[in-house]
Order: C-alpha cells, then structure tokens, then sequence
C-alpha cells in the first residue's frame, strides 16, 4: 500500500488482488515444502534438496542463500520491534541501536536455554497476536457486512492526490514494486523443513500439520487484514502503521486496541526467533558436509548449537549497527535470499518427482539423502513443483530488479562471497583428509622421535623442578634452557642449579646470553637449531613448565610465557610440545 499510494489513494483498489496474487504464492510453496518434509524427514530443507536432486553448487547456493536471509530476519525485526517501541516514546530514539543490540542478546540469551524452553517463551506472544488480530478482522467483518444488527463503519474516503504520472512500463513496474512487498510475507516459511528433527514422533506427519497451521493463520491474517484496510479505505501514514489504523477503526481506543499494538511490537522483535532456529541448523547440516567450521555441528548442556547460536547473534549485530537499527534501509535485502531457495527447492522437487514418477508400484530407490517409492498421483506433483519453480523464480527476478539499486545488490554479491568461504572451507578439510590418510602409508614414513628434550624455564622453582623430574622419564638427553640478561641471574640459576643436584643430576644447564628483554627469540632459535641441525627429520620435545592458578583474576598478574611460548613453537615443524602445570594457590 506504501508502493500504491504514489498513484494516489484510488490506485489502493489494486492492494486486494496483489494480496490474494500473494497468498496464491504462499499456498503454492507451502503445498511444495510440505513434499519436502514428508520425503526429506532429517530436515535441512532446500539445501538437502538440492543437494540429492541438484547437485554440490544448486545446494551451495541455497545453503547461501538462507544463511543470509537468517540474518537478516534478526536484523529487521529486531530493528522493526524497537522502531515500534521508539514511535511510541521518541525520546528514546537515539539509543535504538543499543536497544536493538539489547534485544538481540535476549534473544540469543532465552535461545541457549533449550529448545523447549525459547518455544514457550516466544509462543505466549505469538499466540497473542494471532488471537487479538483474529478478534480484530471478526469484529471488522460482522460490522462492515451488517451481520447480527452489528453497528456499521464507514469508510475513511480520505483522498490523498497522486504524487507521480505513471503508465506503461513505469505503471507495470509500480505495481510490480507493491508486489515485491507484499512477498516478504514468505519469509520463515522454510523454517519448519529445515527442522522437522526437532518435532515429536511422527516428525514429519506433525511437522507438516505445523505447516498446514502456519500457512493458514498466516494467510487468514494477511488476507483479512487486506481485506477490510482496503474496504474501509484506509490511507498509509508514515506515523501509524495499517494494522494500528484498522484496530482503531473497528474495536476504537479500548483495550483491544492497546492489546493488539503491544503485541504486534513485541511479535516484530521476536519474528527474529525464526533465524535463531534455523540459521544453527542450517550451520550444522554445512559443517557436517566439511562446507563450515566443524565446531558449528557441536551442541551445548540444553542441545541447542551454541555456536551457531553465537555466530548468528555477532552478525545481526553487526549488521543492525551497520544500518543504524533503520530496518527501512535493510528491507531492500530481505527475501532475496529465500525466494531464491524457494526456486532452487522447488526446481529439486521436480527432479524427485520425476524420478518418482518412473517407479513401479512396490519399486524403492535409495538416493543420496532418502529412500523414494512410487506415488500414483507424481506425475501432477512434478507439474505443480515446475509451475512453482517458474512462479517463484520469477518472483525473484522481480525482487531483484525492483530492489537492486536500493540495497538488493548487496545479498547478490554475498551470496557468491559465501559459496567461495563453503569452497574454501571444503578445500581446507579435504587436504587435512588427505594429509591424515593412512591409506598406503608406512611405518618408516612416519619421522623417527629424537632422543631429547628441552626444558626451557625462567629460574629454578617448584614448577621447573617437576618439569625436570617429567623431562629425565622421557630421555636421557635432557636440557634445561634459560636466558641470562645479567650476571646477578646467572648466579641466582647456578646457585639453585647446585642446590638441587638430586633432581639435575645428569641433567645439561643450557645458559643464553641475550642482551635484551624478549627472551622468545633466543628460546625459539635455540630449540630450532637443535631440531633443524642435530637431529633432522625427527621429532624434538619441548617440556614446558606452566604456573596454574584456580582464580581467574589472578591470572592478569601473570605474563602469561608459557602459552606465548607454546603459541611460537606451534608453528614449527617437528617439534612436539609437553605442557607440566603446576597448581598453586595463590589468593589475590
């Protein structure tokens, strides 16, 4: 309606059949993805369907896809919730990044604790909406249609002037514009294929029935509340959203009114839960694949992905303080990304289908994900998923066309970003594969342990004392190796050295004279010298004693040489590095 009413308020007559144009597209990719839970029931959505009927890049380009529309689903209705919380109290407009960023962590906060926690949190107020809009588009039918003797409601008849002259092509493309719009009323739809997992048993009976329920709570919303906002005539304003206008409308200033505003600002922040559940998922199902970080797969106490969890959470972040919280400004991105799976998933159904459609009554076949059988009514499925594929598709062209210059080329160019990190990625775990392979190796390939070991320390105490002890049970060749920046702690060394003679007894006293302050380098050089000239292709061990204490606070009066050591050797090649802590309690 914001699109239309630049023809001015007569040209709002067009937002129903746009609307139903929409929920005619909703139908149509929830009756395909229903098809996609019901033969995919490991959940994964438009990835996993491309990647059995697609292809690796089909897939890798869907998994992009999504991961970017997640988000961005953080992003905008995080930043959408706070713009309803400032409207309201504009005093606190400048702090809505902060406030943005505060959501943001609550969210990521309730989500960590489990999944059955977050779904009863966030359903309370789901539920509300649904239920205080429901009453509200009720109310408006049996008062606009007369029914029961209700009290009629007139129409606004507010004439706003046409602010351009369009027509032809500028006239096609305004409406194509509107069109765009309204498709972010797909977003989230994929949602529930991606996670049939995580439903009771029957998973995929009870995960389609979800599907079933969402699309009509969702549609009967969308399509009542279009109904009477064009009905009634109303009018977008930049101060008061169309819902707020229609409540006030029908039910007055009462308490519906307030119920249905406060519920509609809390529901816009956590519309962002979508991508808290689906953005880990997602992650995990890549990173099992060797397309991410294997850490993404790994599950915390309450078997949630925390560190999808966590990743998800930096980048929305990042993102809402990139654009200020102005979720205005992020619009022009949002839903490219999951139209464009919606065309790859669909594009997939209909190889399955095909494949389906050649079986025989009792015929299996295992593909790569899942086992197909026959199904008597494939050949009108396949029909249907090419006819979505089409829709959808270009549905996308539309998106990106009508949005490219405001912000859409942005998703365009990140997409291909992301497949070249899943290529990266790939590339990095299969080398490791190769270089851990055993297939065809020897025992004589494998580099031969060198008879010593390097104990490097900074004096002479209990804790380089036990490393001694641990180093002599490793070799006979053992070196203790300290740089000398003074005479004073050369003989403070060589004093101690004596003192203890029971434990350094045949133990060699290795003494650096180094004349400056970084004790590393002479450390590092000496430790490469013996492993690159003495004993060469062969495995040298490094003995390093560690301070450890149990308070953390403590740990910032440390310098912390041991693990900078350890960070240094780490690098070089053949040498194997034996941490001894020594425990102490030492209160601040």
């Amino acid at each position: 309606m914001s699109v239309l009413i630049v023809l001015g308020s007569g040209a709002l007559h067009m937002t129903l059949p746009i609307g139903i144009s929409v929920a005619g597209l909703v139908l149509l990719v929830i009756f395909s993805y229903i098809q996609t839970i019901l033969h995919y029931p490991d959940g994964g959505g438009a990835y996993t369907v491309a990647k059995d009927n697609l292809g690796k890049y089909p897939s890798l380009a869907a998994g992009a896809a999504l991961l970017t529309d997640y988000i961005l689903t953080v992003s905008v209705s995080v930043s959408a919730g706070v713009r309803a919380v400032t409207s309201a109290f504009p005093e606190l407009f400048e702090y809505r990044v902060l406030f943005a960023i505060g959501a943001i962590l609550f969210i990521t906060w309730i989500n960590l604790r489990g999944v059955r926690e977050s779904g009863t949190v966030f359903a309370v107020p789901t539920y509300a909406f649904v239920g205080g809009v429901w009453v509200v588009i009720a109310i408006g039918l049996v008062r606009y249609l007369g029914l029961f003797g209700a009290a009629p409601i007139s129409p606004f008849h507010e004439q706003v002037a046409a602010t351009a002259s369009v027509e032809g092509f500028a006239y096609i493309w305004l409406i194509l514009r509107a069109f765009a719009g309204g498709c972010t009323a797909l977003t989230g739809i994929e949602a529930i294929s991606n996670g049939v997992q995580a439903f009771k048993s029957p998973e995929s009976k009870n995960a389609a029935l979800t599907m079933v329920a969402m699309g009509i709570m969702a549609m009967s919303l969308f399509l009542g509340i279009t109904f009477l906002a064009t009905h009634l005539e109303l009018v977008p304003h930049e101060g008061e959203s169309i819902l707020s206008q229609l409540t006030r409308q029908v039910t007055g200033n009462g308490i519906l009114y307030y119920w249905v505003q406060a519920f509609t600002a809390l529901i816009l922040l956590l519309a962002a839960n979508t991508g808290y559940q689906d953005f880990p998922r997602l992650g995990s199902f890549l990173a099992r694949d060797g397309f991410l970080p294997r850490w993404l797969q790994n599950r915390g106490d309450r078997l949630v992905f925390n560190s999808g969890i966590y990743v998800l959470a930096i980048f929305s972040s990042i993102i809402v303080i990139a654009f200020q919280a102005d979720e205005i400004a992020m619009l022009p991105l949002y839903a490219l990304g999951v139209m464009f799976s919606f065309s790859v998933s669909q594009i997939g159904m209909f190889r399955l289908m095909g494949r389906i459609r050649h079986l025989k009554p009792g015929q299996k076949l295992q593909t790569l994900v899942t086992e197909i059988h026959y199904e008597a009514n494939a050949t009108w499925k396949q029909a249907l998923n090419a006819f979505g594929a089409v829709v959808t598709f270009v549905v996308f062209l539309i998106l990106v066309a009508t949005k490219f210059v405001e912000g859409a080329w942005i998703v365009m160019l990140m997409i291909p970003l992301i497949m070249l990190l899943f290529y990266l990625v790939d590339r990095h775990y299969k080398h490791l594969a190769q270089h851990l392979s055993t297939q065809g190796l020897s025992i004589r390939q494998l580099p031969k342990v060198a008879n010593v070991v390097i104990v490097p320390v900074a004096d002479i105490h209990h804790g380089s004392l036990l490393a001694i002890q641990y180093a002599k049970r490793l070799s006979r060749d053992v070196r203790v190796v300290s740089i000398i920046t003074n005479s004073q702690v050369e003989e403070h060394i060589r004093e101690r050295w004596k003192r203890f003679s029971a434990i350094t007894k045949d133990v060699e006293l290795v003494l650096i004279n180094y004349d400056y302050r970084d004790i590393f380098e002479p450390l590092e050089k000496y430790i490469t010298k013996v492993n690159n000239e003495e004993f060469p292709e062969k495995l040298t061990t490094v003995v390093i004693p560690e301070f450890v204490t149990e308070n953390w606070l403590v740990r910032f009066l440390h310098s912390g040489t041991a693990d900078r050591l350890k960070a240094r050797l780490v690098a070089q090649r053949d040498i194997v590095i034996i941490d001894v802590p020594y425990h102490a309690e030492a209160p601040l």
